[in-house]
């Protein structure tokens, strides 16, 4: 288990996504709060580091990987 969530984005991504897929959270949200984060706060960060979340995939992706 991670006591804390990485400040680099590729790190914060990966970590992130490998939580959501291993099942240690269920949503993003319940996720961000466990770490005292606001998931707004993870995904405007990240949306400027070039991914965006895709909630039917439950992660985050790189920006325009869908189009």
């Amino acid at each position: 288990m991670m006591d804390y969530l990485p400040s680099d984005s590729a790190m914060l991504v990966s970590s992130i996504n490998m939580l959501l897929r291993d099942g240690e959270y269920d949503t993003l949200e319940s996720l961000c709060y466990a770490f005292g984060r606001e998931p707004e706060d993870i995904t405007n960060s990240l949306l400027e580091a070039g991914y965006v979340w895709s909630e039917a995939q439950r992660q985050f992706r790189p920006a325009g990987y869908d189009e």
